[in-house]
């Protein structure tokens, strides 16, 4: 390639860069390392010359059980059994012994017969969703327009097929949705796909209506339910078990990044759906299994949260005490119901510089969340507050919020809370 094309590509990606600080969205990766068993204290590492101690507000490490030592003692102990990857896909080699206890124990979680563990709950929506329309011809999806990214690129993937078609609804809502399926071809085989949890709005979709729609027009349900398995339910099902609904969803998709505090995906469902996706699926198929010390570790979270009901109930306490000191204070919130208390900003550029304030002279680390994220104009700062957030970090906050709010004259009233 001669010297002009080489300056001609690096100039199209420095223009694709600037065009995204332009409008105020560019993202810096925080360089942090936590302190086993002190969670949510953690160093951020300013440079390669200064460091801060720092209280993370804004882990999807809900519960902290990435710091629980029943947790990493299976991770240790599964290393010291039989090392560190897993060798290959779960087809050559990549299926552990761990692999098929915890798949076990997630089917058990939702009462479903099978389960099936992929590398991430991103993989796990785009090659479910993505394989559908391989598996149901003529397959038209019905989509929350507020779904997920990976659920958005398993709709894209399943329109490869080209007798696969999307409907795109609005969020939760029920006349919307009823409206375009009641206007779809009746013999097409149907799938509706939406969250549990949204985490940005913090909100709940009406599960119960939607499957009560699901079986008036023939359709299939599934479930995003990354923000909710652990937190929700007797034994951490998520929101469908907390509503015994359960049985009328057909796939339930899940995370153990979040409140299980590994990494990795999965889905649950009856035993053909199973089969269906981990014969076709190829972001399944085509992907190293998890490490196995990484099945242990999930494997003991999950059973942990199936038994530790107080765990969520200080859980949900955190987050309304939270909410109530937002409250009385006026700021801008979305007062939701579920453990998610987004702080609403409303600007890219002062949703950054607060953030930025935050951290540097307050020690509190809250990730500015901007497009495409979320919509412009609806920037803010997601908080997550845990059971190991005390009251006094609280103080902390609010003290430090008071300081911040009134610097960036940023609006504080009771009556611009986002109901």
């Amino acid at each position: 390639m001669s010297e002009q094309y080489k300056n001609k590509y690096q100039g199209e990606f420095k223009k694709a860069v600037d065009d995204v600080r332009s409008e105020g969205r560019y993202r810096v990766f925080r360089d942090i390392r936590r302190h086993r068993g002190q969670f949510p204290l953690a160093t951020w590492y300013k440079d390669d010359f200064a460091e801060q101690e720092i209280t993370v507000w804004c882990s999807n490490d809900y519960l902290g059980m990435g710091q629980s030592e029943c947790v990493m003692d299976a991770v240790k102990q599964a290393v010291d059994s039989v090392g560190t990857g897993s060798g290959g896909t779960r087809n050559i080699s990549g299926t552990t012994h761990y692999h098929v206890q915890l798949e076990k124990e997630l089917a058990d979680l939702h009462d479903k017969e099978r389960a099936l563990v992929m590398t991430s709950g991103y993989v796990a929506n785009e090659a479910a969703i993505g394989v559908m329309s391989r598996i149901l011809p003529g397959l038209i999806i019905f989509s929350d327009e507020m779904n997920h990214a990976s659920m958005i690129s398993g709709v894209k993937r399943a329109q490869q097929v080209k007798s696969c078609s999307k409907v795109i609804f609005k969020h939760n809502d029920l006349a919307d949705l009823e409206a375009k399926l009641a206007a779809a071809d009746p013999a097409a085989p149907k799938l509706i796909a939406f969250e549990s949890v949204y985490s940005m709005d913090a909100d709940i979709a009406p599960i119960e209506q939607i499957c009560d729609l699901a079986d008036k027009y023939n359709a299939l349900t599934y479930i995003d339910e990354v923000h909710a398995v652990g937190m929700y339910g007797p034994r951490g099902g998520g929101v469908a078990e907390a509503r015994g609904l359960m049985d009328r969803i057909d796939i339930i998709q899940g995370t153990l990044a979040k409140a299980y505090g590994m990494i990795g995906g999965y889905i649950a469902a009856r035993e053909n759906i199973i089969d269906a996706v981990r014969s076709l699926a190829s972001g399944f198929i085509f992907t190293t299994s998890i490490p196995p010390s990484t099945a242990a570790g999930a494997l003991r979270s999950v059973k942990y949260l199936k038994i530790s009901p107080q765990l969520r109930e200080i859980h949900q306490e955190r987050a309304n005490a939270l909410k109530s000191r937002f409250k009385a204070a006026g700021y801008p919130f979305i007062d939701g119901e579920t453990h998610i208390v987004p702080l609403m900003i409303g600007d890219p550029v002062k949703c950054k510089a607060v953030s930025d304030v935050l951290l540097e002279r307050y020690g509190i680390y809250a990730q500015p969340i901007n497009y495409p994220t979320v919509p412009k104009g609806t920037e803010r700062l997601r908080f997550t507050p845990s059971p190991v957030h005390t009251d006094e970090m609280m103080d902390d906050l609010m003290t430090a919020l008071d300081d911040v709010w009134a610097e960036f004259g940023l609006q504080k009233d009771d009556a611009e809370q986002v109901a």
